[in-house]
């Protein structure tokens, strides 16, 4: 949203040409078609095509080398495709130098110069730009309380946290008003419970800016936790794409299902009657008839219920191999299988003991590959 932070640069800007970006590009507003990019005989991306609509945050997620970075590097200006063609508002954007592009990135080592304080690292693009001493101090006065860092703007950056180096270079990239923020890696070098704080203020901070941020990262729990739409990677395709609910409870491959979590697998063949299969397991009913006459399912081990009984379908006499104590629930492995499930703690839970469990028909999932 260009001008959340006020005045804007002079004549000169040359991001001064996005200014007029309408509302009409909003569904469409980040657009991929069939991109492509090799290095050497290595095919980093094979004609990728996706949609981000203005004002959302996505995330590209998937393991080291699936190509996620390759593909910020293209938005950024950093690469160019071999093939292919990306869209911001409707208007080309791979064919322009990096610095009239929208954009700007925060990257994972933060990148921040060790010699300058906070308040010039914050205003360093905008004097690159050439904006008055006026407007530029206003601009970072108003990025240093987006970030809740006006007491840190005298000092360097060896004198601040991780959490605060992360706040300026946010900063550093919000006072330039960029129609797209792109995101790489910025939280892996934060310990778990900074990490687990700044995913928060960063959804935040999104939502309270309705800037369209583009997160890569490896960690499934963060891209969780803060994007609207993830978009899984692997080998440089786009495998599954939606909301964080969809790419979890309703995988379609044996790649998303693992990755995305832990997931039991049971392989099936579809049997003669309606939405039924067999399994090592015994027979169970789908929601819907598998799209294969063999395959496999996923179900989440939270999804697996613990009964008292044997349940009326879908039902399985278990026994206990192991468990793990984790505080707000054990994890249980379970033999036939073996099977993961979750439950909550249970001082009665002990090996060999037997279970009678529940798989729902509405969370089997049909995998397609």
């Amino acid at each position: 949203m260009l001008g959340w932070l006020g005045l804007r640069g002079g004549d000169a800007d040359p991001l001064e040409e996005w200014a007029g970006i309408g509302a009409a590009d909003r569904d469409r507003f980040l657009s991929i078609e069939g991109l492509s990019k090799s290095f050497g005989p290595v095919r980093a991306l094979e004609r990728i095509s996706l949609e981000v609509p203005r004002g959302e945050f996505a995330a590209l997620l998937g393991p080291s080398g699936c190509g996620k970075t390759t593909l910020l590097r293209i938005l950024a200006g950093l690469e160019s495709p071999a093939e292919g063609q990306v869209l911001l508002g409707g208007r080309l954007l791979h064919t322009l130098p990096a610095h009239r592009r929208p954009i700007n990135t925060v990257f994972q080592n933060y990148a921040l110069f060790p010699h300058l304080t906070v308040y010039e690292n914050i205003a360093f693009g905008l004097r690159a730009r050439g904006l008055p001493a006026g407007q530029l101090n206003d601009r970072v006065a108003r990025g240093l309380a987006l970030v809740h860092l006006e007491e840190q703007a005298g000092r360097l950056p060896h004198q601040l946290s991780g959490g605060q180096k992360q706040r300026v270079a946010l900063a550093r990239a919000l006072v330039n008003e960029p129609l797209l923020l792109l995101l790489d890696e910025p939280l892996s070098a934060l310990d778990a419970r900074l990490r687990a704080e700044m995913q928060l203020e960063l959804r935040q901070l999104q939502q309270r800016l309705g800037t369209t941020f583009l997160l890569v990262t490896h960690d499934q729990a963060e891209a969780m936790s803060v994007a609207d739409r993830i978009f899984v990677m692997e080998e440089g395709r786009i495998a599954q794409s939606g909301t964080p609910a969809e790419v979890y409870e309703q995988p379609r491959t044996r790649f998303v299902a693992q990755f995305l979590g832990s997931a039991n697998l049971i392989e099936a063949r579809r049997n003669g009657f309606a939405q039924g299969v067999d399994t090592a397991l015994g027979p169970l009913t789908l929601r819907q008839s598998p799209p294969w006459s063999a395959g496999t399912l996923a179900i989440r081990p939270e999804r697996i219920q613990v009964c008292d009984r044997a349940p009326a379908f879908n039902g399985l006499a278990a026994t206990v191999c192991d468990w793990v104590y984790r505080g707000d629930h054990c994890e249980v492995v379970v033999e036939p299988g073996p099977l993961r499930l979750r439950t909550a703690p249970s001082p009665l839970l002990k090996r060999g003991q037997a279970l009678w469990l529940h798989l729902p028909p509405e969370h089997l999932e049909a995998l397609h590959g």
